[in-house]
């Protein structure tokens, strides 16, 4: 009887908190996590025409499910999904290039590229501390890392792979992502106006034909690809991305950020660096996509990250508004990376 009281007690906490969590929803900043627009029909569903597509600077050529690493349009087999530019990295490890499908495991390349910026959706793991790396995966494997919007499917997703890896493989990911050097993928815009969107799987995209068009700004960043076509359909991991934001947010952005004047969160170059690349095993911010940013300050700030290191995010993000998380992230995306030189094969050699 005190077990099944005691079970009693853990999942009710269980639940208060998961209930605590979700009860700051309403004041969920959307645009960090693509949530489609209110009233946005399904979009309709992307098949293989049969013909081969090609990038800009690949003289390679793949169908459309073969970019995705899939076997046709029917099933749900996956194979070693398209990469464009295997000259410019390094040789990818078997559960970055083509995942396991026997445990439910996605290469890693499909959603993170085989350069590692990834995308608006997602993580851009290239560069980051290898430990670091590490150390996120089994945040996941343990359950101490998920999404503070409940709607952010592609963060459980990414957390079942993590749990299905083993040691070794969570180690050659990190390994390799951690060796790619970050350069910049996102140009910052201040405006007034945006271009109307919505959103495909957690990445917003422009309205074309009809339903195209501008609206203010409003509380948010849009970020988007400069090319859709390229980043969407082609993945193209060459083709990069803008950030509107609201006038005035870098400079508030850089006050926050480089003093914490605002008296509600501490330097971040304290942990992160003087030039906010990294320190050790903490990661750099420097140039990184400003939805991924924001939503990770929101995760800090509802709760949905723990684990070493992450706890101490909690009271540096508690008492930050979703304007704070909008001006901070859009001062870290204007930021330059590093400089450094792309990989070449031939350098390797």
């Amino acid at each position: 009887m005190k077990k099944l009281i005691g079970l009693s007690v853990l999942l009710g906490s269980t639940m208060l908190a998961a209930g605590a969590l979700y009860a700051a929803a309403n004041d969920m900043p959307d645009w960090a996590y693509g949530i489609p627009p209110q009233g946005q029909p399904p979009n309709p569903p992307a098949r293989d025409d049969g013909k081969m597509l090609s990038v800009p600077g690949s003289n390679l050529q793949f169908t459309f499910n073969k970019i995705r690493g899939r076997v046709d349009n029917d099933t749900p087999n996956r194979t070693a999904p398209a990469d464009w530019f295997p000259n410019e990295h390094p040789a990818l490890p078997q559960i970055v290039a083509q995942g396991d499908q026997s445990r439910g495991i996605v290469a890693c390349s499909l959603c993170h590229y085989p350069n590692g910026k990834g995308r608006t959706e997602n993580a851009s793991p290239a560069g980051l501390p290898r430990d670091y790396i590490i150390r996120q995966l089994h945040d996941m494997k343990d359950d101490m890392r998920v999404s503070g919007e409940r709607r952010k499917g592609n963060t459980q997703q990414m957390v079942s792979f993590a749990k299905a890896m083993t040691d070794e493989e969570i180690v050659q990911a990190a390994t390799y992502f951690s060796s790619l050097k970050w350069t910049p993928w996102v140009t910052v815009r201040e405006t007034n106006t945006v271009p109307k969107t919505r959103s495909q799987g957690g990445m917003m995209i422009p309205l074309t034909g009809d339903r195209a068009g501008t609206e203010p700004i409003g509380e948010r960043i849009v970020e988007v690809p400069v090319d859709a076509v390229q980043t969407e359909t082609l993945r193209n991991e060459h083709s990069a991305f803008i950030a509107y934001v609201p006038v005035g947010a870098v400079a508030k952005g850089k006050e926050i950020v480089t003093t914490g004047d605002n008296g509600k969160t501490i330097a971040c170059a304290t942990c992160h660096g003087d030039d906010l690349n990294g320190l050790g095993s903490v990661p750099g911010l420097a140039g990184r996509l400003a939805s991924y940013n924001g939503r990770q300050l929101y995760d800090f700030k509802v709760g949905a990250r723990h684990g070493d290191m992450a706890d101490l995010m909690h009271k540096v993000a508690a008492n930050l508004t979703n304007e704070d998380i909008i001006d901070i992230t859009a001062y870290l995306a204007s930021l330059p990376a590093p400089a450094s030189v792309a990989y070449t094969k031939t350098a390797q050699q």
